[in-house]
């Protein structure tokens, strides 16, 4: 079954085309990044405008690149929330006009989960169950994954997400917008040792909470003319602290549930920092650590595509009543 996936859940508009939940035929990603750059942060009027005008346009170019035509797709599956909420509706609504043109099933799938699913992309095996940690800009959670039918949340954030906080660090420390992979650069040159910091503890042992960490940094060059070194050990800190809590967090989720694999997705873990620690620390602790390509850490209409095949199989639909939630 060719599978089309539609993403607009935030600043991307991305269209997939995937051969049976597995294969990756095309995977098309426009992004509106370079005009919220000035403005700090993601502007929802600006990305939801970017996705109406670009849709039809990456739609009609990942059919192209998988060399298939829309008689020859079998199933519609669109990202329905959480995200903006009018970068959503315009995803959504697209997805409805196939719907109805074409007459094949249309599925909406959760944004959030559909990441775990892109580390099953192109024929990764991965034994099931296993707990998953999605780690983003707007998201931190982790999930008991007994099957693609049934995911459980164990935590959350309670504040900031994690990429939030990467995001506002960044703009604490004068490097610009997006602040994940500036803060990254920066911290190479850091010294990770040389102020240390601590994310909040949470009501729930699985919680997450960033917003200190964050605020903590606000304080530390409160008032200072800081030198490009001082900047790199803050970032260095900063980046080890951050990491340190997701580890721990997910692998006491593990322990709690039972099961030596753990699956982990979302922009955040682009960060080669954070994935070489998840590796060696996963490995002392007897788990299994999987990531997703790099290219489909970030929001992609193919994972979106394979997550809503894995659903329709058991029997999940869609119809002209599905909605766009904000989440």
């Amino acid at each position: 079954m060719y599978v089309l996936g539609i993403e607009t859940s935030c600043d991307e508009t991305s269209a997939a085309v995937v051969k049976d939940g597995r294969k990756i035929l095309s995977n098309v990603v426009s992004s509106s990044l370079k005009f919220h750059k000035k403005y700090g942060g993601v502007v929802p009027e600006i990305a939801s405008r970017l996705c109406l005008e670009t849709i039809s346009f990456v739609t009609d170019d990942a059919l192209g690149q998988a060399g298939v035509s829309l008689k020859d797709i079998g199933l519609v599956s669109v990202t329905s929330g959480p995200g903006l909420l009018g970068s959503l509706l315009v995803g959504v609504s697209f997805a409805k006009s196939l719907y109805l043109a074409l007459g094949v099933p249309l599925l909406g799938v959760d944004h959030i989960q559909s990441h775990v699913y892109a580390n099953f992309l192109n024929g990764r095996p991965i034994k099931l169950p296993f707990i998953a940690l999605v780690v983003s800009g707007g998201h931190t959670s982790l999930f008991f994954v007994e099957d693609f039918g049934r995911i459980r949340t164990l935590g959350e954030t309670q504040d900031d997400a994690c990429g939030e906080a990467f995001d506002k660090v960044a703009k604490i420390l004068g490097l610009g917008y997006p602040g994940g992979p500036l803060i990254e650069k920066l911290a190479r040159s850091g010294n990770p040792k040389k102020i240390r910091f601590r994310c909040s503890e949470t009501g729930r042992e699985l919680d997450f909470s960033f917003s200190g960490i964050k605020t903590a940094v606000l304080y530390a060059v409160r008032g200072r003319r800081l030198t490009l070194q001082e900047k790199r050990d803050i970032a260095a800190s900063f980046q080890e602290s951050a990491i340190g809590a997701l580890i721990r967090k997910a692998h006491l989720a593990c322990r709690l549930k039972r099961t030596p694999r753990l699956v982990i997705g979302g922009g955040v873990v682009a960060n080669s920092r954070l994935r070489e620690r998840f590796y060696a620390e996963s490995k002392k602790a007897g788990i299994d650590c999987y990531f997703p390509a790099s290219d489909l850490c970030t929001d992609n209409a193919a994972m979106v595509a394979g997550f809503g095949h894995a659903l329709f199989k058991r029997g999940q639909r869609s119809g002209l009543y599905l909605t766009a939630g904000a989440g």
